[in-house]
C-alpha cells in the first residue's frame, strides 16, 4: 500500500472527528471488516478482545508482534481508515513505547489508542505522572514519523473499578489532552451525565464513547451530548460468539434449531464474492 493511500485515509479520518458524530465499529478479522465496510461505515477500529478471542486467548494477552500483524491485516482488508486498539503500547518503558507506536503507524493505521491500564490487578492504573508521560511519548513518536495519525488517550478508571472513576478520568483526560492526545476516551462511562462531563472537560477535542451493551440512548442522543464518535469494542465479536455458542450448545444436546437465525450460504457468498 502506498504512502499516498495511507495519507488519504488518514485525512478522511481526521475530518470525521471535526464535526458531527459517527459510529466506528470493531471488526476482529478480515471477514468482519469487509462485512462492516459493505454496510457503509466510514471507519473501523480493531478490538483487542475480539482479536484475542479469535485466537483462543483472553483479552490483553496478545504479544505486540501478533497485534501489529493484525492491525496490518485489518488495514489491508478494506479501503476504510482504521483505528488501532493498541492497549498500553505493549511496552513499559518510554523508549519501547515510542518504538511500538512507530511500528503501529507503519501498518497503515489512521489512529491508535494508548490506555493507562497496567494489567496488574494490584496496581491497575499507571501512576498519573507516568500515564501522562506515556501519552506525551506516543505523541512524540507520531510527530517524529511525519504521518497524520490520530492519538487517542484512554482513561481506564471505570473498567478497573477505581473508587471515584469519573473524577479520576476527568483529571487524566484533561492531562492527556494537554499532552497531545487528539481524541479522549473513558470506556465504561455510560451515564449521560458522565458522558457530558467528559465532553465538557476536554472540549474542543473530540470524545469517543464505548457502547458495548444495550443502552437507553441512541446515536442522536449521544451526538446531542457532544460526542464525536462511538465504538463498540468487543461487542460485535461477543454477538458472533454468542450466536455460535448458543447453536453449539443446542447441537451438543442433539438439537438443530440453533441455526434458525444463521446467515445463509448464498448471503455470505454474495457478500464475499468480490
Amino acid at each position: 500500500m502506498s504512502p499516498t493511500r495511507y495519507a488519504s485515509r488518514r485525512a478522511a479520518f481526521r475530518k470525521l472527528h471535526q464535526s458531527g458524530c459517527f459510529l466506528i465499529p470493531n471488526p476482529w478479522d478480515v471477514g468482519s471488516a469487509r462485512a462492516l465496510a459493505s454496510l457503509g461505515f466510514k471507519a473501523l477500529a480493531t478490538t483487542s478482545s475480539g482479536f484475542a478471542w479469535s485466537r483462543a486467548h483472553a483479552d490483553n494477552t496478545m504479544d505486540v508482534e501478533a497485534v501489529l500483524a493484525h492491525c496490518r491485516e485489518i488495514v489491508e482488508a478494506t479501503e476504510l481508515p482504521v483505528n488501532a486498539d493498541f492497549e498500553d503500547g505493549h511496552a513499559r518503558d518510554l523508549d519501547g513505547l515510542k518504538g511500538n507506536v512507530r511500528r503501529c503507524i507503519e501498518t497503515g493505521v489512521a489512529g491508535l489508542s494508548i490506555e493507562d491500564s497496567t494489567g496488574d490487578a494490584s496496581h491497575p492504573l499507571y501512576d498519573f505522572d507516568e500515564a501522562v508521560a506515556r501519552i506525551r511519548a506516543a505523541r512524540e513518536a507520531i510527530d517524529a514519523s511525519g504521518e497524520d495519525v490520530l492519538l487517542i488517550g484512554r482513561a481506564e478508571c471505570f473498567l478497573v473499578g477505581h473508587t471515584d472513576p469519573l473524577h479520576e478520568a476527568l483529571k487524566r483526560l484533561r492531562a492527556y489532552a494537554e499532552a497531545g492526545a487528539d481524541c479522549l476516551y473513558a470506556p465504561g462511562a455510560g451515564k449521560p451525565e458522565q458522558i457530558k462531563a467528559i465532553v465538557d472537560a476536554v472540549t474542543p477535542k473530540p470524545v469517543n464513547v464505548l457502547v458495548g451493551r444495550p443502552a437507553p440512548y441512541t446515536l442522536s442522543d449521544l451526538a446531542n451530548l457532544g460526542v464525536r464518535r462511538i465504538s463498540v469494542g468487543g461487542a460485535l465479536a461477543g454477538a458472533a460468539w454468542g450466536g455460535f455458542l448458543r447453536a453449539a450448545h443446542e447441537l451438543a444436546e442433539g438439537r438443530f434449531d440453533g441455526f434458525a437465525q444463521n446467515a445463509t450460504h448464498a448471503e455470505l457468498n454474495k457478500l464475499f464474492a468480490s
